[in-house]
């Protein structure tokens, strides 16, 4: 089972770096749409907050003000992005890199593998079966066809345990409401009817009669996008029956907050309830016994208590359940307990280690182990005694993912990606040792040819802090400083770890740097490392990713005025408040989907898990913190600012899109010189998951595009003779 869910010609010479008016020669100015300016004004601890873009949190499908404000901020955005030298270029180059075939990793069920694949530029990737390892490949759901613009999105998907039918869940329009539905596998025909108001679920089959999920109460009509969050359940629904006959499984009406996810091991042994309270990992876990479901129902027994530790549940041979979980070891140890003892005890498997663990999962008769080691994959295997048992070899830095399988199979696949290489998928037998690739991309470029590295460099504190750069290789050996796109996202214990992206390709072949810092707030490091870029210490992240650019330019990796920034969610809340902390470090950036009311994101959908990482804004002492970097709240009017372009969707339920249409109101109102703040909102689509490849293709080229223009890649492009126009 599946730990809990709950949490992109050659150069010889250095380029001279124009001003800024220079190189927006030629172009014309946006002339920023007219936004009403409403009164109102809350006196808050004692300060007077004024909010004069409230009217601007409302629902574009609802507000017809607001739904007139976009259109109009729309038109001149993509009025000011067709003038861009190199928009045409960065949307062909990023479709002819993009443009290889993917797979996912396969998932076995009885005789059957199942996986996504898409041919290259599909809007979306179908779901293949194969009866057997070299079978035919038959397809088994094609998403393309749900809708015309292709923005209907096949989610998660789950066979059951003999592979004979398939749970899958449907994504509209980026939300973050899902579809449930079961097809047979053998004639590709729904069974039974849709299950709807699912949200932030895992799918897990209790042997071939049924599933559980989870799922909130049906919102008010018009609220599906806004409301809040509460009163999250597990159900179990029966193949063939109407959901109104689900059978409540988990559920905690006195305590509203709380969430609960459901898994169940292998050979349906145990149904595992996982609660928790917001985004930290901190559990409570309960067991349901499914064989004695007959004589008990859906009787959860205690497991863990208190919400205290992270508690995942890898799976179980017989009633010996192995846990991973940071009780008392805060890069994370293996723990096993057995159900079936007259009295269980927790028993130390696998011992904490210098790294933290970053996944986990039992494949036949071994453990196998994925370690973060400075922000890179590192696998490592086990008996099912603990003993040490070697190493998978792994193509350098990188990040290694998948490992699927199930006890008493040793065999397993897993995917190995780099920021220079798409993912590779590779099949291992644990038993022998044998190893071969299934499916390897066909690639436009020459990953060889770029360079990946890691350096370390110094906070403002001192601390150390890993970052990873990409970089043309024939520029690198040459010392060549160049425009440089800096990364990053510092929360929630999230870690970044090496990826592909098509759209950081095409930068870094036009002539420029690409870098990830891997700075507090996130998982790299364990707990401390999360701990020490949250709530009160928050402004360390923000430090961390100052700092950051202070050393590209310092070691000459990129010229002064010669910095973009880029992050999403977390790293949008990341991105404005180091602009407005230091807007003469950064050439331009790139605000995705971001957090930027930090006194109002609990009022909306998931915004209230989001204290465990911000703190409460009803609390003064939290208050006091977000007051000082939300990055609505910090703008200095009258400063000259970077360029910045806000980028969001009109389905984004998860960071609601009125905290970009606050924010870019606000910028565009204060007077912030020459360089442009213009907000980009996509239609159709949400926070990221599920967005259709020709629309996600035309965001990056619109946001790369933008980037390199401030931030000199034109020119870098052009000095090397590239016709990048």
């Amino acid at each position: 089972m599946r730990l809990p869910s709950l949490a992109v010609s050659l150069l010889s010479v250095p380029f001279a770096l124009l001003s800024a008016p220079a190189i927006a020669e030629g172009m014309t100015a946006p002339q920023y749409p007219e936004t009403r300016r409403g009164d109102v004004v809350e006196t808050i601890f004692g300060e007077a907050i004024a909010d004069p873009y409230r009217w601007l949190e409302d629902d574009v499908r609802n507000n017809p003000e607001v739904a007139d404000w976009v259109e109009r901020q729309n038109a001149v955005t993509d009025a000011y992005l067709a003038q861009l030298p190199m928009r045409d270029w960065f949307r062909q180059r990023i479709g002819e890199v993009f443009d290889f075939a993917r797979y996912s990793v396969p998932v076995r069920a009885g005789n059957r593998y199942f996986y996504t694949h898409n041919t290259g530029l599909q809007n979306q990737s179908p779901l293949y079966v194969r009866e057997g390892l070299t079978g035919e490949p038959r397809l088994l759901i094609d998403p393309n066809a749900w809708a015309a613009d292709g923005a209907t999105a096949l989610d998660a998907w789950v066979p059951s345990p003999d592979g004979s039918k398939l749970l899958y869940s449907v994504q509209d329009g980026g939300s973050d409401w899902r579809i449930l539905r079961v097809l047979d596998v053998a004639t590709g025909a729904q069974i039974g009817g849709d299950v709807r108001w699912a949200k932030f679920t895992d799918l897990a089959w209790v042997g071939e009669e049924g599933f559980l999920y989870s799922r909130f109460p049906e919102p008010e009509e018009g609220q599906d996008f806004q409301a809040l969050n509460f009163n999250q359940a597990v159900y179990f629904h029966r193949i063939g029956t109407d959901q109104a006959a689900d059978e409540l499984v988990f559920a905690t009406p006195d305590y509203p907050e709380r969430n609960h996810t459901a898994g169940v091991t292998h050979g349906s042994g145990w149904a595992i309830i996982t609660s928790s309270i917001g985004t930290d990992a901190r559990y409570e876990v309960h067991a349901i016994d499914l064989a004695a479901r007959a004589e008990r129902g859906w009787q959860a027994r205690p497991l863990v208590t208190g919400f205290d530790n992270m508690w995942g549940v890898i799976d179980a041979v017989g009633g010996r359940l192995f846990v991973l979980t940071n009780k008392d070891a805060p890069l994370y140890r293996v723990l096993t307990i057995d159900l079936d003892a007259a009295d269980p005890q927790w028993t130390p498997l696998v011992a904490e280690m210098d790294q933290p663990i970053d996944g986990a999962s039992l494949v036949g008769d071994r453990l196998v182990l994925t370690y973060l080691r400075d922000a890179s994959s590192a696998v490592r295997v086990f008996t099912l005694d603990g003993t040490p048992a070697g190493e998978v070899e792994l193509a350098g830095i990188g990040s290694a993912g998948g490992f699927t399988g199930e006890p008493g199979n040793p065999e397993t696949f897993y995917s190995f990606t780099s920021y220079n290489r798409p993912p590779t998928i590779y099949r291992l037998d644990l038993a022998s040792g044998e190893r071969s690739i299934f499916a390897e991309p066909q690639l436009a470029f020459d990953p060889d040819s770029l360079v990946v590295e890691q350096r370390f460099y110094s906070s403002k504190d001192g601390t150390r802090v890993p970052m990873f750069i990409m970089r043309r290789r024939d520029l690198a050996e040459a010392g060549v400083a160049m425009p440089t796109l800096l990364y990053g996202y510092g929360g929630f214990d999230v870690s970044l770890t090496p990826g592909f992206s098509a759209s950081r390709i095409a930068w870094v072949e036009a002539g420029g740097a690409y870098v990830v810092a891997n700075i507090r707030g996130g998982g790299e490091y364990g707990k401390a490392w999360h701990d020490g870029g949250r709530r009160a210490n928050k402004q360390n992240v923000f430090d961390d990713f100052i700092a950051a650019g202070e050393f590209l330019i310092a070691e000459g990796i990129t010229p002064a005025g010669g910095l973009a920034i880029q992050g999403g969610s977390n790293g949008g809340l990341l991105v404005g408040a180091v602009i407005n902390q230091r807007p003469d470090l950064f050439a331009a950036g790139n605000a995705q989907v971001g957090v930027m009311d930090m006194l109002r994101f609990d009022r909306w959908t998931a915004g209230r898990y989001w204290v465990d990482d911000y703190g409460y804004p009803e609390r003064e002492e939290d208050w006091r913190i977000l007051r000082a970097y939300s990055p609505l709240h910090n703008i200095s009017a009258g400063v000259d600012y970077p360029a910045i372009l806000v980028t969001t969707a009109d389905t984004d339920d998860r960071v609601v899109p009125g905290h970009s249409f606050k924010y870019a109101a606000a910028l565009q109102a204060a007077g912030l010189g020459e360089r442009p703040q213009l907000i980009r909102v996509e239609t159709r689509a949400g926070h990221g998951s599920g967005k259709p490849t020709d629309k996600a293709i035309a965001e990056a080229a619109d946001v790369m595009a933008f980037l390199g223009h401030w931030s000199g890649l034109e020119e870098a492009a052009a000095s090397s003779g590239e016709d990048v126009e």
